[in-house]
Order: C-alpha cells, then sequence, then structure tokens
C-alpha cells in the first residue's frame, strides 16, 4: 500500500541523474509553470523537461474541492465530452463525473464499488457506452473488473465476487490492476496489482480466454506486478512491468513476446502506459518520481530502445499513478494519489489541434 506523506509540497528542481541532464543539454529546460499566486500548491507546480508537449489546465475541475480522497484513476469519453474519476476512501462517492469543460455532473453512490483501480471507457463512439473498473477490494465485491453505465448501474462482473483466485473456468482475480477494450471487443486484462497472480490475459468478444502470459519472474513474458496495458493500430499489446522496472511488448492476436524496453525507468517503475491520440508517443507515468514522460512510439516492425522526448515532472508527493487521453483533442488527464486530485494538460499548439 502506498503510504502518504502530508504536509507542504515543494517544487522539484534537483536533477534526476544523467538522463535530465542529458535532455537539458539536447533540448533546454522550460521553467516552472505555476498558474497562479499560490505556487506551493502541488495543482500548480510543476517543470517541463525536454521538448515541450503539454501543459496544465489550470481551470480543470471548476471545482476542485470535490476531491475527497485518493484519486487512482481517470476515464475520458471524448464523444460525450465526460471525464470519470475514480476514488477511494470511506462513505465518499468512489465516481465523481466531470465534463472535459470542468463542469461537475455528478457523483456515483454506488456500494458495489469497494477500492477502484484502474478504468476504461468502452463503446465511447456508440449510444451505449459504458464504464469498466477494476476492483481491488477484499470484501464481498473485491477482486473483480465491473461494467457500469455512464450512471453508475451496475452492469456485469467479470471474476468471482469477494474471491480470490486464479482460476480461469470460473474466471478469478487477485487484485486486477486495469483492462483495456479494443474496438473489436476484445479484453487485454493485466490481473496482479500486488497479489498472486502475474498475468496478461486476452479475452475474446464473448469473454472466453484466447491466450495467457502468467508467469512470475524476470524472464520474457513473465511478470512482477503487472499494472497498465494498451494496444496501438499495429497489433501490439504494451504492458507496464511494474515490479520489473520495464514495459513488454507482444503480437495482440498471437500473444508472441516481442520485445521490452527497460532503459528509461532505472530511477523507477512505468505505472501507466497509454498511446497519445496521433500514436506518436507513449504517455508514461513513474510514481516515485512523480514523473510524466513522453516516449517516442516505434513504428510498424521495430520495438527498437525505448527513447523519452519529453517530461513533466510533478512537484513532490504528488503520486500520478494513471492516465487517460482524449482521443479528440490529445488532452491528458492524470489521477494523482498523495495530491488527491486529477488534473488535465493539453498539448501545446498554435491552432488549437495535437501536435
Amino acid at each position: 500500500m502506498l503510504k502518504k506523506k502530508r504536509g507542504h509540497a515543494c517544487l522539484v528542481a534537483t536533477s534526476m541523474g544523467s538522463f535530465v541532464l542529458l535532455m537539458m543539454v539536447l533540448y533546454g529546460t522550460f521553467g516552472t509553470q505555476p498558474g497562479s499566486s499560490n505556487s506551493s500548491s502541488p495543482r500548480r507546480e510543476y517543470q517541463l523537461l525536454g521538448r515541450p508537449l503539454y501543459k496544465l489546465e489550470l481551470s480543470w475541475p471548476k471545482n476542485p474541492e470535490l476531491f475527497t480522497g485518493d484519486v487512482f484513476a481517470v476515464a475520458v469519453d471524448q464523444y460525450a465530452g465526460v471525464v470519470y474519476v475514480a476514488q477511494r476512501g470511506d462513505i465518499i462517492p468512489k465516481v465523481l463525473v466531470f465534463t472535459t469543460d470542468g463542469d461537475f455532473l455528478m457523483p456515483w453512490n454506488t456500494t458495489t464499488l469497494e477500492m477502484p483501480h484502474g478504468m476504461f471507457i468502452a463503446d465511447a463512439a456508440s449510444s451505449n457506452p459504458t464504464v469498466w473498473i477494476t476492483d481491488v477490494g477484499n470484501g464481498q465485491y473485491g477482486h473483480c473488473i465491473k461494467q457500469y453505465s455512464p450512471s453508475g448501474n451496475l452492469l456485469q462482473v467479470l471474476g468471482t465476487p469477494g474471491k480470490a483466485g486464479s482460476g480461469l473456468n470460473p474466471l478469478q482475480f487477485d487484485q486486477p490492476a486495469e483492462i483495456f477494450i479494443h474496438s473489436s471487443g476484445e479484453m487485454y486484462i493485466v490481473d496482479g496489482d500486488g497479489g498472486m497472480n502475474n498475468r496478461l490475459i486476452k479475452l475474446s468478444k464473448e469473454q472466453e480466454v484466447l491466450w495467457m502470459h502468467g508467469e512470475k519472474g524476470q524472464g520474457m513474458a513473465q511478470f512482477y506486478i503487472p499494472h497498465s496495458v494498451t494496444v496501438d493500430n499495429s497489433q501490439r499489446v504494451w504492458v507496464a512491468d511494474r515490479g520489473n522496472k520495464r514495459i513488454q511488448v507482444f503480437n495482440s492476436v498471437t500473444g508472441e513476446w516481442l520485445g521490452t524496453w527497460g532503459s528509461c525507468f532505472t530511477e523507477d517503475a512505468p505505472y501507466s502506459v497509454r498511446l497519445t491520440p496521433d500514436k506518436k508517443y507513449f504517455v508514461v507515468v513513474q510514481l516515485n518520481t512523480n514523473q510524466i514522460s513522453l516516449l517516442d512510439a516505434p513504428p510498424v516492425g521495430l520495438i527498437g530502445q525505448c527513447r523519452v522526448v519529453s517530461v513533466i515532472q510533478l512537484a513532490e508527493e504528488v503520486k500520478p499513478h494513471l492516465v487517460d487521453l482524449d482521443v479528440k483533442t490529445g488532452a491528458l488527464y492524470v489521477a494523482e494519489i498523495g495530491a488527491q486530485q486529477a488534473q488535465k494538460f493539453i498539448p501545446f499548439s498554435l491552432d488549437g489541434s495535437f501536435l
């Protein structure tokens, strides 16, 4: 469990090692973007290192005081213009719903959600989008992945409620970290946020197991706390293998191991991995160093070595966890456990389009 440290957050201005020194030489360092006179607030303090690709949207959300727990996940329905934020805490709404402009819409007062971890919007372009949430709770509703309506009505459950396990028939999970649902309806699940499992599972649209990698270890196609998963347009699955401080890549059709990235994560592990809408960059979060990095996405057929292009260095104790992006605008939403907030970053551009 993450232990939060309360108190005054200060601006991170120290070196992040040889990589940051190299980035400063290559691209230059862009100074603090305080955004308000209260420059000590963790909502306002950050540095841009390397190429400046994003900047903080200071007015989002319009009522930040509505965050009352530890914020673990965020998901964007770009077609409806809605952002879902998942938080943890006692006697608080587990999901808050905002517009992409920052207006508060509603809370979810559901009792079926214990400890939300990851979140994903499925069928966003349809008339019936749904919200999928992984639940790592230990109570009667925990160890499951749940599908909700946009208003918070429970529609279905994957897994065996309240019972941790490794079974595939019936399907069981132990602290499932995140789910990614392809436009085809196929599902990719990373199961094992510190529990007994360390698995990447692909399910068909009918929720049958198509392939799986489920061995704990440091070798190829082995995992230690697989924490986030995304799929690109080149039939590649990218997994943030948190405990091993690397990202592993697989063929989405066959499950074949394709490669690994580790050189970019010597100081801290990758916690979240997502693609920008233009497919040029991977957005990767490193919680303990309070960084959001943008890495060059490799071309088809080539994995190669990871290369960091830009870093958003957040203030101490913000603890960014998982992210999501607006496919239409390129806006980046970040769930931050330590700061108990979600933030919106928008791409630098002269015409409003994503760079």
